[in-house]
């Protein structure tokens, strides 16, 4: 008898395109567990951060992978915008990211809690992660739309960062995820499209609401 879980949903797409949002919702919505596969590069991160030592050094950041602490990955202190900048940096290691793979599969053939399935959301989901899953999103939106989300986000904890800096960086983190050698940021050609440039998060919800139950 298969383990494979009923449902998987994979979700991809740029940093602030909404994809965590609605990979939250979509996951209380149908009772499904939730990695937010974004945070295990943070934590990654996070860890060299704390050590005051080099994200750019492949030994230090795979040191960090083997010791991954998961216990990490609901903290807040992975959501500053210093171990974001860190995090897109190791996650363009391919070492890096086949010592996270295994955990990544394993967390979505058997999720934890008992729960029926999973929904994963990250750069590389649909592609490399779980390229079986039942259904698979890509979101996006314009660099302008995600500054202004990034920027309010920012602003409302209180971070003193311009517009124009938050653009830059969502640029160059776009560039390092799509120009990787390995897994590198792309919609699968099975993913189902979604620009939330002009949507909000609950037209955006029913819109990947709708298409999920078409599945079951």
């Amino acid at each position: 008898m298969s383990t494979t879980p009923s449902l998987i949903v994979a979700i991809d797409g740029p940093a602030a395109s909404g994809k965590g949002t609605l990979a939250r919702r979509i996951a209380a919505h149908y009772a499904l567990a939730h990695l937010d596969t974004g945070a295990l590069y943070r934590a990654v991160a996070y860890q060299i951060l704390r050590e005051n030592k080099d994200p750019a050094d492949l030994a230090v950041a795979m040191a960090a992978a083997q010791a991954l602490d998961h216990t990490l990955l609901e903290s807040e202190a992975l959501r500053t915008d210093e171990v974001g900048k860190a995090a897109s940096v190791v996650a363009a290691m391919p070492e890096v990211r086949t010592a996270i793979l295994d955990y990544q599969r394993d967390f979505a053939v058997h999720p934890p809690g008992g729960e029926r399935g999973a929904v994963l959301d990250g750069r590389d989901i649909g592609t490399v992660v779980c390229p079986d899953a039942r259904v698979k999103f890509f979101i996006t939106a314009t660099v302008d739309a995600r500054t202004d989300r990034r920027f309010k986000e920012l602003s409302q904890k209180g971070i003193g960062v311009t517009r124009n800096e938050v653009k830059q960086d969502l640029i160059a983190r776009d560039r390092r995820d799509a120009e990787r050698d390995v897994s590198p940021l792309k919609q699968d050609s099975q993913a189902h499209l979604l620009d939330t440039t002009k949507l909000s998060i609950e037209a955006a919800f029913a819109a990947v609401c709708a298409i999920i139950d078409e599945t079951l």
